[in-house]
């Protein structure tokens, strides 16, 4: 099939018969489609209709106007066609003008009455055909037109691509034409092309010419990846037509393809996709709500399982419900969690399909919390004659939800009791009386604080004499069941599956029961039978009832979502993150973790073994917020930072939590690690104005951008926060500039400010504020202080004993003036003063100071055990340049820096004559025994150690240590007799850390030996 090119919308239309001109002209072609049908599969070409009778094509025509029958009102197809009904065929058929009011020609009878002139002058005028004698200015209509001219002149009008070699028996000068003519249907293959052309062959030229003319798409059909598409033209041709990239789903688009012959058409398709392909928005109308909107139709058990879904700080939902349109899923948080107003937090979605499985989200999306709506009593029925229950709109408060007297019933207080089922359902207990009352509910609030208006509802109460009845039920997994009945339950006495010992842990919501089952409990793969003793309703109706399941399980293997590293004190701490939450005995294996160099070599040292697998065991991330494991994050801690780089993580063997276990398929992720720490906000502080202006400085611990998604001179990425509730500065009114590379100053009127920032009970927030290095700013808010009462903090992580005379310390702010008299340390009860140590800055800038204290002795232990403090806060004197002085320090920990040290104390020699033995993997080798200053640990690696004996040589085997001993495992031939020299080497330690001390200090490299 031919798609070679024209010009888009124009075809130029020719005629050309032997010996004549050739002339142009143009007719503007477009197609406009409305409808669309699913994609099933491509059909093969078709050209024209055989079935139509020609008789039948020449009433299609005769309908269009392009013929007409003779006076006899006969079609008389068996005589020859003459040249003016050829002008009237092709007039009609282009749809050219009729002219009128011209006489071009001077044949016998060319007049104004003669029918075929307004034809002949329409011909003419557009160059398509001309007389045959131009001198006489002879048209001759009443000439023959032969089946060659007639194909040549089609072929030409319709702009049909001609092959420049044909097999047939027209004339040399038509058989490319012709050949077309019989290809495209216009003429028949075996008839005599040198003959006059009679109206039966002038009626099938016609006809499919104006199929080709009035070509248009009859259907489409899109296949399910958006990009092919199959179009059924109204000749029956089919034309395939893949595009570069897939339509945008729902959407109207125009597409341009060419017919086999060349001819281009532009059609107007649109892909119907139920299927959800994007997320429109995430919104918290409420505080214990988020509801995520999809443009399309999800698949169910993806979309409600709640561990697809991770909302910020909180480890756990309490449930994901997805709406009868299958479009939107309605997250709730559990009962203990709450968001606050205004917020921005991140809500990650992992996992969930569309509907048909086309389509995974995978991603992160925004959104904050605004409740501005009062809670509405959504329903109230009576579960018979002794209980109702009220459901509000949205989560409604435990409170003032199971207060009794927030209930009426005709105007009357009523007695009994109220049970709440979380999040929004009250269940009051009291006798009624068949016939319709009216209920007043009033004082119930949601989380916001605000109260429903009190309003009426009736409540019609009919008998209840029959008990729960299942409706549906569905598993999950096979520890997880949810059973619907037809009506709110109040009780069970047991649940269990196939015998009672098999019970299981329950939950009660309205009419469903919710069931977990222990592991050593869990369903079979096949179908189960559950029995549900005792299913009681308010009405004290009770039954047994069994109901027959099997489990649709989650056979979705869980992903690594992403890998990110940052920088904590001296360790780098690389964050794993899952799509799902996974198995802690798989995540606890550090085989299943490996890391590499951007180039694929395997990564060793800094806490990662020489098959780059870590040593430290990785642990499941905490939440800052509520200390819980998050149990699809996995840290893995360097020994020391990571060098600055682009890593590859590998991850495999790890499975889900689900009851079969899936397990992730081999993984490689890449990250990027910087040796600089995080950016953070280090304080804030205020002054009023002349002008009656809060003047507000943000201070960060490193220089933050201007630009970029990072700007930091964007008001909208500030609140103060008093409470739970975050306040927006005014955009329109609050002036932002940067005060120097790390302090930014807001200046608000206080009128547009509100609440008192003197009360100092306010907060200050800053988010999505990077560094240069592309780090953002940690989602926390620091106190916003009068400056006259802000104060330089010490940074408590960063106070170290770098030396047995030194210590090492970070203050948050930049510092002008430093006293040592400021300054004591206690070293085992004694106390040290400025008499004792310097103190000097040694960098003060990007709102930090480090600050070294050298005493002028060695008096710190290898151990520390160094506590550093401040003289009173109103003698302190050192200050920034804001006039700020130093945050008293009470005691602050030193911590131990200090590199373990082999002991050589009075010339003693630290690797002991002394050869032992030890048993490893089975076998028996010898010890060679070190003592350190103080406790060790050791993460063995046969490249760090060598061991030579007598000069040659031998093979290490392992390490280990006890105490302050270290012992290292060779094997050698020679007899422990023989032994004359022994010498130990360490190797490559400060980056591996093979040998630290408790606190994770580096051994130095060393080599030391022993004569026997």
């Amino acid at each position: 099939m031919s798609n070679k090119s024209y010009p888009i919308k124009e075809n130029s239309i020719v005629m050309k018969v032997q010996g004549g001109e050739q002339k142009v002209m143009k007719k503007i072609l477009t197609v406009a489609l409305s409808t669309a049908m699913a994609f099933s599969m491509f059909a093969s070409v078709a050209f024209g209709d055989s079935a139509v009778s020609v008789q039948d094509k020449y009433n299609s025509l005769e309908a269009k106007g392009i013929f007409n029958g003779y006076p006899d009102k006969q079609a008389h197809l068996e005589r020859d066609m003459t040249r003016a009904e050829f002008a009237k065929v092709l007039t009609k058929l282009l749809g050219l003008k009729e002219v009128t009011g011209t006489l071009s020609y001077k044949d016998k009878g060319y007049d104004a009455k003669n029918w075929a002139v307004p034809y002949i002058e329409a011909v003419t005028a557009a160059g398509i055909m001309e007389g045959q004698d131009k001198v006489k200015q002879i048209f001759n209509y009443n000439g023959k037109v032969t089946v060659e001219e007639m194909a040549t002149a089609l072929v030409r009008a319709l702009k049909l691509e001609v092959p420049a070699n044909a097999d047939n028996s027209a004339s040399t000068w038509a058989k490319g034409y012709v050949q077309v003519a019989i290809d495209k249907g216009l003429i028949a293959k075996d008839i005599n092309f040198q003959a006059n052309a009679t109206r039966e062959q002038l009626v099938t030229a016609a006809y499919q010419a104006d199929q080709i003319i009035n070509l248009s798409v009859k259907e489409y059909k899109i296949a399910e990846n958006g990009k092919d598409i199959e179009f059924t033209l109204t000749s029956g041709e089919v034309v395939k037509v893949t595009l570069e990239k897939a339509l945008e789903p729902n959407k109207e688009t125009e597409v341009k393809f060419k017919t086999s012959a060349g001819q281009e058409i532009t059609a107007k398709v649109t892909w119907v996709v139920t299927a959800a392909q994007k997320i429109v928005s995430a919104s918290g109308t409420n505080y214990k709500e988020v509801v995520i909107n999809f443009d399309g139709e999800l698949d169910q058990q993806t979309a409600e399982n709640a561990d697809n879904y991770k909302v910020a700080e909180f480890t756990k939902l309490e449930s994901a419900t997805l709406s009868s349109d299958k479009k939107s899923v309605t997250l709730l948080l559990q009962e203990d969690s709450k968001l606050s107003s205004q917020k921005t937090y991140n809500l990650k979605v992992s996992g969930v399909k569309n509907a048909g499985g086309t389509k995974t989200f995978n991603e992160t999306v925004q959104f904050s919390a605004v409740d501005t709506q009062l809670p509405q009593v959504k329903e109230a029925k009576a579960l018979g004659t002794k209980a109702f229950k009220v459901v509000f709109s949205e989560p409604v408060t435990q409170t003032t939800a199971r207060n009794l007297a927030n209930y009426k019933v005709d105007g009357k207080n009523i007695s009994g009791h109220v049970d709440y089922t979380y999040p929004n359902i009250a269940f009051i207990t009291t006798d009624l009386s068949v016939g319709k009352h009216t209920l007043t509910v009033q004082d119930v609030q949601d989380y916001a604080n605000f109260k429903v208006a009190p309003v009426e509802t009736d409540l019609t109460v009919a008998e209840d004499t029959a008990a729960p009845e299942v409706e549906s039920v569905k598993a999950t997994d096979l520890t997880k069941v949810e059973i619907t009945f037809n009506e709110s339950v109040k009780s069970i006495s047991k649940v269990y599956h196939t015998s009672s010992s098999k019970n299981a842990d329950y939950k009660i919501k309205d009419n469903k029961l919710i069931l977990t089952f222990d592991k050593d409990k869990q369903l079979s793969l096949g179908e189960n039978t559950i029995y549900v003793d005792g299913v009681t309703d308010y009405s004290g109706n009770s039954a047994n009832r069994q109901i027959k399941v099997t489990p649709e399980l989650d056979t979705t293997r869980p992903t690594v979502a992403g890998v990110t590293s940052e920088v904590d004190g001296d360790v780098t701490k690389i964050t794993v993150e899952f799509s799902k939450d996974v198995n802690a005995t798989d995540i606890a294996n550090r085989e299943n973790f490996t890391l590499k160099k951007e180039n694929g070599d395997i990564f060793s040292g800094k806490g990662f073994d020489t098959k780059g697998h870590p040593v430290n065991v990785p642990q499941f991330a905490v939440s800052k917020y509520n200390n819980e494991k998050l149990k699809n994050k996995v840290v893995l801690t360097t020994i020391g930072k990571l060098p600055s780089g682009k890593y590859t993580l590998e991850v495999a063997g790890v499975r889900d939590n689900t009851a079969i276990g899936n397990t992730i398929v081999p993984q490689s992720v890449s990250f990027t690690a910087t040796e600089a720490g995080n950016i953070e906000l280090n304080s804030a502080w205020y002054t009023i104005d002349e002008d009656n202006n809060y003047v507000v400085n943000v201070q960060f611990n490193k220089p933050v951008v201007t630009t970029g998604s990072g700007n930091a001179l964007d008001v909208n990425k500030y609140n103060y926060v008093v409470g739970s509730t975050y306040y927006p500065f005014p955009s329109t009114s609050t002036e932002i500039k940067l005060y120097s590379s790390n302090t930014v100053q807001l200046t608000v009127p206080r009128k547009d400010v509100k609440v008192d920032f003197d009360a100092g009970n306010v907060s200050i927030r800053a988010i999505n504020i990077s560094d240069a290095d592309g780090n953002f700013v940690s989602d926390k808010t620091v106190s916003l202080k009068d400056r006259k009462a802000s104060r330089i903090e010490v940074d408590k992580d960063s106070v170290q004993a770098t030396a047995k005379n030194k210590v090492v310390a970070d203050f948050k702010g930049e510092l002008t003036r430093l006293y040592a008299s400021d300054f004591e340390f206690t070293i085992g009860g004694k106390t040290y003063n400025s008499s004792d140590f310097s103190a000097t800055i040694v960098n003060a800038s990007a709102g930090k100071t480090s600050v070294e204290f050298k005493f002028y002795n060695d008096v710190i232990p290898a151990n520390s055990g160094v506590t550093l403090k401040t003289v009173a806060q109103n003698d302190i004197r050192s200050v920034d340049g804001y006039g700020r002085t130093l945050e008293a320090i009470v005691s602050a920990p030193v911590a131990d820096k200090i590199a373990p040290e082999l002991y050589t104390a009075n010339n003693a020699n630290p690797l002991s004559a002394s050869i032992g033995t030890s048993t490893v993997g089975g076998a028996t080798y010898y010890e060679a025994e070190l003592t350190f200053v103080e406790n060790v640990k050791v993460f063995y690696t046969s490249a760090a150690f060598k061991v030579a004996v007598n000069g040659n040589y031998a093979d290490t085997v392992g390490a280990r240590v006890d105490g302050n001993k270290l012992y290292v495992q060779f094997k050698s031939d020679v007899k422990v007799g023989d032994i004359r020299n022994l010498e130990v080497y360490l190797n490559g330690n400060a980056n591996g850390k093979f040998v630290v001390d408790e606190a994770g200090n580096a051994a130095e490299d060393f080599r030391t030996s022993v004569t026997r």
